[in-house]
């Protein structure tokens, strides 16, 4: 379904002009004067709205705060003759998204009117994604709307308020610490420790002695008793990050304290009772581990009570935009600026990048943003450069050593152009607005180039 955009000129022919050059895109309506306009409004789910300041013997101004004013107000844009900038400066201040000077660049029109739709998208993704964590309570941090996230919460509602031990697999920067956290909050026992180890950081000797503590003496250097962190984390939750990374020996004690619920320091023999809800997470896939023999079948299966997988970001794509939302924010205030949306062709840099780091690469994307950017939006060049250029996008498979002085003969401006146009058409599948969309230019353009290139 097209969005649908009010078009409100008293010139007939300015008024029918934009129709024609606008209707491939949306659904349009048009109106003559302000009470026409407001009529439709009212009556019609208007996303756009695009109205001249001047409209004979009404005002674009009283439509506008009209407008604004509706239960569902729509996007305005404000069309002015060129030398009445001030006044579309206070139309701003009103409300109006952004405007336009006359005579019109169709092709600047077109993109305007895109970027402010999907400006609203991301808003009113947002606000839903607020009622969503409004009524999940403790899911804030899962964000996203796609068929894998939402398993992920579901399993998650599920398993949290039990005793169960729970295995979260995934590549790194997936988000596996994120899902702990909310198992944590929503297990009934929020107020107690959650105690996080990242196994991959200690040797075997430090991290026995960091999960079950020592006695003084116990060996060289341990000068006094150590509490271990399945102590400190009694009555509440253990993360055990990068599980896959622990050694034999301490394998073989883990699987004593999750058989038996109770532990020995490093240089005692007394056992101690603990009551700790376990959760592991790994990147690597310890039923393979398993069957190489780097890790103990019978510790698996005490860890994979429940197993959570979390997805990569490159399948579930079309969760990024509340992400990159959700950082925006989170970004924006600890640095003290304000919450600036992300162009239409940012976006669409971030859509069309394949994120082999994850929702974590993502998160680093936008605060690089966030950071660089002293304009009222955050542009694509505002972005880290890897995502300008990614090889895969350009058809250069590999990029060239520095000690190559030569660049490969299809390294020109022509075949840069041809290969990216190429590449756009690809990913949206043979759609034509869709490229044009990823390309950052309006498809009118598109066509153009494509019969400049002899496509």
């Amino acid at each position: 379904m097209l969005p649908t955009l009010l078009i409100v000129e008293d010139e007939r022919a300015t008024r029918e002009g934009l129709r024609s050059a606008l209707e491939e895109e949306f659904d349009v309506y048009t109106a003559s004067s302000a009470s026409e306009a407001l009529a439709i409004l009212k009556s019609e789910p208007i996303k756009i709205l695009l109205t001249d300041l001047r409209l004979g013997g009404d005002s674009g101004m009283d439509l506008l705060d009209a407008a604004l004013a509706l239960p569902e107000p729509p996007v305005a844009i404000m069309m002015t003759a060129y030398g009445s900038v001030d006044t579309a400066v206070e139309a701003m201040r009103r409300g109006a998204w952004h405007f336009v000077t006359k005579p019109l660049n169709l092709d600047e029109v077109e993109m305007l009117l895109k970027r402010a739709l999907r400006n609203r998208t991301l808003e009113t993704e947002n606000q839903q994604l607020v009622q969503q964590v409004k009524k999940s309570h403790k899911l804030d941090r899962l964000i996203g709307k796609s068929t894998a996230i939402g398993r992920v919460s579901e399993l998650v509602q599920q398993v949290a308020p039990t005793r169960a031990t729970v295995l979260i697999e995934g590549e790194s920067g997936t988000g596996k610490e994120v899902v702990a956290h909310t198992l944590h909050h929503l297990s009934g026992r929020p107020a107690a420790k959650m105690v996080i180890v990242h196994c991959a950081a200690l040797s075997p000797q430090l991290l026995e002695s960091e999960l079950f503590g020592h006695e003084k003496g116990a060996f060289t250097g341990a000068s006094q008793r150590r509490i271990g962190r399945f102590e400190q984390a009694d009555g509440g939750t253990l993360f055990l990050d990068e599980i896959g990374e622990i050694d034999a020996s301490t394998q073989v004690k883990l699987l004593r304290v999750l058989s038996e619920r109770t532990l020995e320091r490093v240089g005692s023999n007394s056992p101690i009772k603990v009551d700790v809800r376990v959760i592991a997470a790994t990147n690597k896939n310890l039923k393979e581990l398993v069957g190489k023999g780097a890790f103990r079948e019978d510790l698996y299966f005490r860890l994979n009570v429940v197993k959570i997988e979390m997805p990569p970001l490159r399948d579930r794509r079309e969760d990024i935009v509340l992400l990159a939302g959700s950082f925006l924010q989170e970004f924006a205030k600890e640095n003290d600026r304000p919450v600036k949306p992300l162009t239409d062709e940012a976006m669409q840099l971030l859509l069309a990048y394949s994120w082999p780091g994850n929702v974590r690469e993502l998160r680093t994307a936008i605060e690089h943003g966030v950071v660089m950017s002293n304009d009222p939006v955050i542009e694509a060049r505002h972005l880290p450069q890897f995502l300008h250029f990614p090889a895969a996008a350009i058809g250069i498979s590999t990029p060239p050593t520095k000690n190559t002085l030569a660049a490969p003969a299809e390294f020109n401006l022509h075949a840069l152009e041809t290969n990216t146009i190429r590449a756009a058409l690809s990913l949206a599948g043979g759609n034509r607005t869709h490229a044009a969309d990823l390309l950052g230019v309006s498809r009118r353009t598109l066509q153009r180039k494509l019969k400049d290139l002899g496509f």
